[in-house]
């Protein structure tokens, strides 16, 4: 019989979304392996532009997918611009978006989220959903007092909270404390990458740009090394030891983000295997 933790992980499999780069053949093998019932969200690439990212937002749709398209601040001119992406991506039926400030160098008026969230709430609070940026660990350019400080000035605007990679246990759920002992009640997805192989990451890194790719590596320190180590990272072992924190009374964990470097196929597999196990 299922115990309590694996009802907690069941939960959040069962309420989980994918985290897709906007190349060329992610649409194909999205529609081959991934059920329309699993949330999809789509990056923002300073390399690519957001144009990428909404016409594959907008493609997806098409086929039946609930798309979360980010809104990378740093790539948004400004006001004018970010009401005509607001009256584009309602039109096809967003309800909602992820809001991170972005790697790029500012481009007009938002050099944070803040500000892009507050145009958000002047534009009449379009989206339903507004997600925003967590981190567990010390964001390598940004000090942990201002991303704390951040998510609080965050909060009015927005309604949940998304929290960048980790693979430390200990980190999330004492962040998941500190966060919600601060008075910071909105739900929260917890970042987890899917069953990476490290062959196929290194090629996708190729695929994103050498920018993109340093800018990664540069926020998720170990990843790599994490990948080759005898056993690696796996995904059950995290969410059993992270289980107890997440279930518990006003832990508010929703349900599981998971960055699958578009292996897609391999990452749904995993977790209809997964949620087999534990049901049975």
């Amino acid at each position: 019989m299922r115990n309590k933790d694996g009802d907690t992980i069941v939960r959040l499999l069962e309420h989980a979304r994918y985290e897709v780069l906007p190349t060329p053949t992610i649409e194909e093998k999205l529609v081959a392996s991934v059920p329309t019932d699993v949330q999809v969200t789509v990056t923002a690439s300073p390399n690519k532009g957001l144009e990428q990212t909404f016409e594959l937002a907008e493609r997806l749709i098409g086929h039946g997918y609930d798309v979360v398209p980010h809104l990378a601040a740093r790539m948004i001119s400004g006001k004018a611009e970010l009401a005509e992406i607001v009256e584009r991506l309602t039109g096809v039926g967003v309800s909602t978006v992820f809001v991170p400030g972005g790697d790029a160098d500012p481009v007009g008026d938002y050099h944070d989220s803040v500000a892009l969230l507050e145009d958000l709430a002047a534009l009449g609070s379009p989206f339903r959903q507004v997600g925003i940026a967590g981190y567990p660990e010390s964001h390598p350019a940004i000090a942990d007092d201002v991303t704390i400080q951040a998510m609080w000035d965050k909060r009015r605007h927005a309604t949940q909270v998304v929290s960048n990679l980790t693979f430390d246990p200990k980190a999330i759920t004492d962040w998941l404390k500190r966060m919600r002992t601060r008075g910071i009640s909105m739900p929260l997805l917890v970042g987890l990458p899917g069953p990476v192989d490290r062959a196929k990451l290194l090629s996708m890194a190729t695929k994103i740009g050498v920018g993109d790719s340093t800018r990664f590596l540069a926020k998720h320190k170990g990843f790599m090394a994490r990948l080759a180590a005898p056993g690696g990272f796996t995904g059950e072992r995290f969410l059993v030891k992270c289980a107890p924190s997440f279930g518990a009374p006003g832990a508010l964990v929703e349900g599981l983000h998971l960055y699958t470097f578009n292996q897609v196929a391999e990452t749904e597999q995993w977790r209809q295997e997964f949620l087999d196990r534990l049901r049975d």
